[in-house]
Order: structure tokens, then C-alpha cells, then sequence
């Protein structure tokens, strides 16, 4: 669902109630329709959700020559057959600031020994350079070429198994590796990988293909090259991204909202944070359910860390929920650099949050003593007021809607496009819940 305008005007105090429903994750869908052009035959990816980051990666599809098609909502027909190079200003055209072409490096040698990408964007909350992309493909044999538009790579002796250390378990260095060992000659050793529910699912997807990998419990994957790999049928991972954030906003507004679609088992970290706040879940076959208990909410210390730690896109929604907390909160992010800038509009709005350069609440990460400003301290109970805002980036973005939606009068948020990358409708959902709220335009 595209938005008609790009502000919303909040009247903010009312509790969300009802049931929403989830479609696959944005962090893996996007992955699965670059898969596909691995493929030799076309593949069916199902619970596609209705984001501009699935628009985008069907822009590039397209200008490559992969004929993407939809014939029920939430599935999508990838056929890749024909397969073929894309001019440098198509590729920019519909890229914009995704950082998603990157990732289709590899399995463009190996369809057509060559790839060009163009300078890439994304969420500005932290340095996520595309140099360790180019350092992992280079090591499988590519020849990267660096131009005043963008980046030309080329196989001219095709692309050969290697060995992998990665620094940090980076999820997009992660898939990288993957998309681009499953086809190579010979085998790829990759330690450090990011373990992500949405990098199994990936993984899922590879050997439904015919790829052939091995996951160890030490963060080690094996992937042993084939010659081919055909297409897959496959049900996407739900968004576990969007489930917590519902579950804040359930949380923060005192309301009591259904997931539809969310699991346990991916959600296991999230769930018991959420508990210790003091909020109430029930887990049922078919989603879960987030409440408020009615009484009040507890401080916790939360440490953002890589799976199966909390995800770092789970702590920007729960700070506003730890604004009505009795105590102080102490929030350590250790996964992105920057992503405390969204804090301010709540200050604003008359929370108590101060942010600070030292590790707080947990052990010294890679950010300590290098002027980052990642540790957050929450203050509560506060009661919001509402704001003008305008929205940062996607999760921050959402997080700024849940303290409007929890905030005593009206709020303008602007800019809410952004939101549209990550959450599928989620205006109609806002309905769906109960939210009182004008979209302009």
C-alpha cells in the first residue's frame, strides 16, 4: 500500500486493540527474489509483503530480465531465464538508496561473468560500507573495477571456493558469502557468520535450489559448489521485526494487539524482555498476543547483540514502551553505531532519556571509547506530549508513531514514507487497531 501523503496527524491516548496480520520478512523476502536468479528454473516465493524494499528489488529484477509476476496477493513468480546484463543508470534508477544490489554480485558472474552496482545508500544509523562486500568477492576470484558511476566486476576465470573470516557476523556479509559459494567451484568455509532465524530461512531456500551447506553451532558454514541450481517453492519466514514492534506499541499504548503470524521460537529473546518489563504475551498455533497487564511497568538493561541475542531493531519501539516504566532503563546498543538519533524527538515530546558514549549496563563492545553515542538511559514513568516530528529512518520512524500514538494530544509525523520500506500497511492496520488519526494528502 503506497501512502497518499507523507504526514500523518496523530490524536494520540487511545489503546490499540485488535488483530493484525504479518507477511514474510523484509530481511529475507528481498534475499529469496535475488536467489532466484541462481536459479535455472523459475521459482514461487509466497507471503511476499507489499513494501517499497520488494518494489525496488522487482525494479532491478526487471531491468535484468527477470520476468516477476503476481497472480494472488503476498505471491510472487520469479523467472529468470532470460536473464541478462543492465545498463548502469537502470540499475541507480531503481535502486535509490537500497543497499540491495550489492547482493546481486555473485549470482550475476555466475549467470553472466560480469555485475555493475552504483553507489549505494540506506538508513544513515551507522558506517555499513560495501568495502567487505567487494574484499569477500574479490577473494572468490572477481575483478572489481571501480568507475566514476559505480563499480564493474567481472569472472574471467569463473568464481572458486575460499575461506571466510568474518571480523563481526554482519548478516548482509553473511548472505553475500552464500549467494555467492553456492555455485562455486569447489568448497567455502565461512566463519563468524551471522546465525539470523532470516539467514536459515535463506539457507532453506539455497538447498530447496540443490545447494548444498552445513551449519555448525560455532558460527561455521560450509557450503560445497555445485554446477546447478534450479528454482524453489517456498513460504517466507514471518517479519520478526514487525511483530516486536506491534508488541511495543500494544505495550506502550495499553493496549492489547494479536500478531497474527508470529512464532515462539524466533521470538524467544523478545518475549522474555518483553516479560520482564512486565508486559503479558499468549502464545497460540496461529500468533501472539501482546497486552498490557494493567499495572505498572518495570525497568530493564537491555544489551543489543547478534542472534540469538535482542535484535537491535527491537530497542528503538521498546524505548518508548520503558518511557512508562517506574525505575531507569538502561539501553547498550552494540550492533549499530548511530542509532540513538531518533531519542530526541522523544525528549521532546517529554520523555527522560539521556544518551551517553560509554557501554552502559553490559560488557565493553567495538563502540566503547570511540565517541558514539550508544548507551541509552530511560527515566520513567513520563507522560508524553504530542509533537511535531519527522521521521529519521524505519525503525525509528515507527517507534516515533507508537509515542505519538501513546502520547497525551496530537502529533504531526512527517515523513512517514520511510515507514512503508519495512511495514506493509500499516496505515490500514493503524485502523485495524483502533488509532485515531488523519493521513494528509
Amino acid at each position: 500500500m503506497g501512502l497518499k501523503g507523507d504526514t500523518i496527524t496523530i490524536h494520540g491516548g487511545r489503546p490499540l486493540r485488535g488483530r493484525i496480520e504479518l507477511k514474510g520478512a523484509k530481511n529475507l523476502v528481498t534475499k529469496a527474489m535475488v536467489a532466484a536468479i541462481l536459479g535455472e528454473t523459475p521459482s514461487v516465493l509466497r507471503d511476499v509483503p507489499d513494501i517499497s524494499d520488494v518494489r525496488v528489488v522487482r525494479g532491478l529484477l526487471d531491468v535484468h530480465g527477470v520476468k516477476v509476476t503476481s497472480d494472488e496477493e503476498g505471491v510472487l513468480h520469479l523467472d529468470p531465464s532470460n536473464v541478462e546484463s543492465a545498463h548502469m543508470a537502470d540499475i541507480d534508477a531503481h535502486a535509490g538508496s537500497s543497499r540491495i544490489p550489492i547482493l546481486f554480485c555473485g549470482p550475476l558472474l555466475h549467470r553472466l561473468g560480469e555485475a555493475f552496482i552504483p553507489d549505494l545508500g540506506g538508513c544513515r544509523i551507522g558506517d555499513r560500507p560495501i568495502d567487505y562486500h567487494l574484499e569477500v568477492l574479490r577473494q572468490f576470484g572477481a575483478v572489481v573495477e571501480k568507475q566514476p558511476s559505480g563499480i564493474r566486476m567481472s569472472a574471467p576465470n569463473g568464481l572458486k571456493g575460499t575461506k571466510v573470516h568474518l571480523p563481526y557476523p554482519s548478516v548482509g556479509a553473511t548472505e553475500q558469502v552464500l549467494l555467492t559459494a553456492v555455485r562455486a567451484e569447489g568448497i567455502t568455509e565461512l566463519r563468524g557468520a551471522a546465525i539470523e532465524p532470516e539467514i536459515m530461512d535463506l539457507i532453506n531456500i539455497l538447498q530447496k535450489m540443490g545447494a548444498i551447506i552445513t551449519v555448525d553451532t560455532d558460527r561455521v558454514i560450509r557450503i560445497e559448489g555445485v554446477d546447478r541450481l534450479d528454482g524453489y517453492s517456498h513460504t517466507a519466514l514471518f517479519d520478526r521485526n514487525e511483530a516486536a514492534s506491534w508488541a511495543a506499541a500494544a505495550l506502550a499504548t495499553e493496549g492489547d494487539i494479536f500478531v497474527g503470524g508470529a512464532r515462539q521460537a524466533e521470538m524467544l529473546t523478545f518475549l522474555n524482555v518483553f516479560r520482564k518489563v512486565g508486559g503479558k504475551f499468549d502464545i497460540a498455533d496461529d500468533g501472539i498476543r501482546f497486552y498490557h497487564p494493567g499495572t505498572q511497568l518495570n525497568p530493564v538493561i537491555i544489551e543489543t547483540d547478534v542472534h540469538p541475542g535482542f535484535m537491535t531493531d527491537w530497542q528503538q519501539p521498546l524505548v518508548v514502551a520503558l518511557t512508562k516504566a517506574k525505575g531507569v532503563s538502561i539501553v547498550h546498543e552494540t550492533v549499530y553505531e548511530q542509532r540513538f538519533g531518533f531519542v530526541d524527538a522523544l525528549v521532546e515530546m517529554g520523555a527522560t532519556i539521556q544518551v551517553h558514549k560509554e557501554c552502559l549496563g553490559g560488557q565493553a563492545c567495538r563502540f566503547g571509547q570511540r565517541n558514539f553515542n550508544h548507551s541509552a538511559v530511560i527515566s520513567g514513568p513520563t507522560h508524553l506530549r504530542g509533537a511535531d516530528i519527522v521521521v529519521p529512518d524505519l525503525r525509528g520512524g515507527f517507534s516515533h508513531l507508537i509515542a505519538a500514538l501513546s502520547a497525551e494530544g496530537t502529533s504531526r509525523v512527517s515523513n512517514v514514507g520511510i515507514i512503508s520500506r519495512g511495514y506493509e500497511n500499516f496505515i490500514a492496520k493503524l485502523e485495524q487497531l483502533g488509532a485515531d488519526f488523519v493521513l494528509e494528502g
